[in-house]
């Protein structure tokens, strides 16, 4: 555990949070991504096989417990609760196709062709581009609730958080993944757009709007 590592989860946490809290204050799910949140299932589902004969600490489990439930749960109350303000005409990113290059890329980037392995590397892939159809959105319609944005702001900080974390990691415990690097590069790379407009828009108090 160091700063950077912890940092990254408490972002990881309030993004989460953001969220739910956003759908409960309208009552709806209208631009959000019911499919971005559904990948996010399938990544803490395969990222997390090993929680039930592996232990490495209590904080540890309950975060993936955490992370787990609560996917399942944002999902639920998307498809259920408020399935009637679902945006199917807009929510249209082909995620088949993430799907299925990550896949791809977790046959030739792993640290150990095994099947657990094979599923980790799947899941930080998917990861990686899990939120290309909330951007989709909301590059289709061309701005966003400032609430809306903060969930993605900070969904990518976390990751972008992981970086000194790697780095840290490397020089305190001579310890490097390099397929977490690349698909955490991969995943702050996507964001990078979205955290110009965010700055130069959000921070200073103006709406969230693209050009359609």
């Amino acid at each position: 555990m160091n700063i950077f590592l912890f940092s990254g989860d408490l972002s990881h946490l309030a993004s989460i949070f953001i969220l739910l809290y956003s759908i409960e204050k309208n009552k709806s799910i209208n631009g959000l991504s019911l499919k971005t949140q559904a990948l996010y299932v399938l990544v803490y589902l395969t990222r997390y096989l090993n929680l039930f004969y592996k232990f490495y600490s209590l904080y540890n489990s309950l975060l993936k417990v955490f992370f787990i439930l609560s996917s399942v749960y944002t999902v639920y109350i998307m498809t259920i609760k408020y399935q009637k303000t679902i945006t199917n005409h807009v929510d249209t990113f082909p995620v088949k196709y993430l799907v299925g290059g990550s896949a791809i890329l977790a046959l030739i980037f792993n640290l150990k062709f095994s099947f657990l392995e094979i599923f980790w590397s799947f899941s930080l892939w998917l990861e990686a581009v899990a939120i290309l159809p909330q951007l989709f959105i909301l590059q289709r319609t061309g701005e966003a609730e400032n609430i809306t944005t903060h969930y993605i702001f900070s969904l990518g900080l976390y990751r972008a958080l992981y970086i000194p974390n790697w780095i840290y990691r490397y020089y305190a415990e001579l310890h490097f993944d390099y397929v977490s690097v690349l698909a955490g590069l991969a995943q702050t790379a996507i964001y990078s757009d979205f955290f110009y407009i965010y700055y130069t828009k959000v921070m200073k108090g103006k709406k969230f709007e693209l050009p359609v």
